[in-house]
């Protein structure tokens, strides 16, 4: 449908009233019955990456600034059901959880009558659409300053066709005015309430959404259009459940950059740091860099400290050390690993066990030992994968494996460990100029690898963050070269390389 923007009797004034919101409100729609799922339950009390989707859809919006007020319209027959995920959860921002209509436009007149009268920002979102991003929904409520009515859509890498009741092609548009529509669809409250009190007295109305809504109805409304983004699908078809699910295993936030060297300094002075793997590398950078901010750090390793981490006895004594010399541990990083390279079946038994032990059994062991004390101070553990984790290396198979075994802790024990207050997140260094790929790969070119320092100054970002249950990608900055250890620390740093 081609959008008529004539001035029209429903356009808006040329020099309109500043637009004064008292709220912005989230209308989460999950009416779906989950019917091409081939489900028993609807699709959005089903569960990907560990949650209900509409559970992963609503904490989006929860943590969402823009956002003051959600509500829910729920299919029939499963508002108690809805209701039990909102309470678990603590989603204090929820405040209805209703009933949802028949149909799409049906279930939002339900939705405008629950907002209430008074000039608010109203964003209708599908409850299966559970990868929306805070940027998008920045976007939506930004954009109702200037506009409106607000859609998200992203432009279509496929040529579209039209066809006939033959299926025979008729026309074939030009792909670069054509978009895919997403949601959420953004509204300020007047506009969208207008349009559907013209379209109730159409006999022929019928819409997909509610922006052809305000388009069919409200010609003279311009509706800007917002980028979405690939990662925002709907869940509506069995792959769908699939590529969500990997698509939450795969995401990758970005630390939180601290400009402010005082920052830091805030952050950490009085706080204590444990480190496993501290005695080169990035272990060793991020020690240095905590200490020049103030915080209490303890680095141990095979090599300076004689502790091995897939030894409870040796993890369980780490802790005890700096517990008792400063009173807290606020941070247990675990950077220890070991990189063999080699097909497995050429591999010896004691090679395999000892990275095994070291790369996934050694974080479980500091992951149970740490808890006690992270509950204490609400802190954060701290774990580092490889980009070889989204699929498995030739020759490196255990490695590799092994990094895809943490993210599934870090996520797991963000989870278990969220009703205790203490945080997990996983590092995601690209290739890393330390002792231990220099051992396992040779020299490299200087310019293809990030400098450990760089990892560790991330990683004190992530540290003082109030991310959980995530993966951060760091990344080389273009012309980033790393910094090259004098010729003391890289005699040192080449002896420890399989020290951990």
């Amino acid at each position: 449908m081609t959008q008529d923007h004539t001035a029209g009797p429903t356009a808006a004034p040329e020099n309109p009233a500043p637009w004064r919101p008292s709220r912005t409100v989230a209308v989460v729609l999950a009416g779906g019955t989950g019917t091409r799922l081939g489900l028993g339950i609807p699709k959005q009390l089903l569960k990907i990456a560990g949650k209900p989707i509409i559970e992963h859809t609503l904490a989006v919006f929860e943590a969402a600034p823009e956002i003051d007020e959600i509500v829910v319209l729920m299919a029939t027959g499963h508002v108690a059901d809805a209701q039990q995920i909102v309470d678990k959860a603590g989603f204090r921002k929820v405040t209805k959880v209703i009933e949802g209509g028949d149909t799409r436009n049906a279930t939002t007149r339900i939705a405008l009558d629950a907002v209430g009268e008074g000039d608010c920002n109203i964003l209708f979102h599908d409850a299966v659409r559970p990868l929306v991003s805070g940027r998008i929904v920045r976007e939506c409520v930004n954009a109702l300053w200037t506009y409106s009515a607000v859609d998200v859509a992203i432009p279509s890498a496929d040529t579209i066709v039209q066809v006939d009741e033959d299926d025979c092609i008729t026309d074939i548009p030009v792909r670069s005015s054509l978009r895919r529509g997403q949601t959420p669809q953004a509204f300020r409250s007047g506009t969208i309430r207008e349009a559907y009190r013209l379209a109730e007295g159409d006999p022929h109305f019928a819409a997909t959404d509610d922006c052809g809504v305000v388009l069919r109805y409200l010609p003279g409304t311009p509706i800007k259009v917002i980028d979405g983004s690939d990662e925002n699908i709907k869940v509506t078809h069995p792959v769908d459940v699939h590529l969500a699910d990997k698509l939450f295993q795969l995401a990758a936030a970005q630390a939180p950059r601290v400009t402010d060297e005082r920052s830091y300094t805030e952050e950490l002075t009085g706080r204590t740091i444990v480190v496993f793997g501290g005695s080169y590398g990035i272990g060793h950078d991020l020690a240095e860099l905590a200490r020049r901010y103030g915080a209490q750090v303890f680095p141990f390793s095979r090599s300076s400290t004689g502790t091995h981490v897939e030894r409870a006895e040796d993890v369980e004594a780490a802790l005890k050390t700096a517990f008792e010399a400063t009173g807290r541990i606020d941070h247990v990083v675990v950077t220890a690993g070991i990189l063999e390279k080699g097909a497995l079946a050429e591999m010896d038994q004691d090679t395999m066990d000892r990275v095994l032990q070291v790369n996934f059994v050694g974080p479980v062991i500091v992951a149970r030992q740490s808890l006690p004390y992270l509950q204490q101070t609400k802190g954060q553990l701290l774990l580092y994968t490889s980009s070889s984790y989204t699929r498995g290396r030739a020759r490196y198979a255990l490695y590799s494996s092994t990094k895809a075994a943490l993210v599934n802790l870090t996520q797991a024990l963000s989870d278990e460990w969220a009703e205790f207050g203490v945080r997990v997140n996983c590092v995601n260094p690209e290739r890393t100029a330390t002792p231990m790929r220099t051992k396992a790969f040779g020299e490299e070119p200087e310019h293809t690898l990030l400098a450990a320092e760089t990892v560790a100054r991330s990683s004190l970002d992530v540290l003082i963050s109030d991310l959980t249950g995530q993966v951060i990608d760091v990344r080389r900055a273009p012309g980033e070269v790393p910094a090259q250890p004098g010729p003391a620390r890289a005699e040192r740093d080449a002896s420890l390389a399989d020290a951990g």
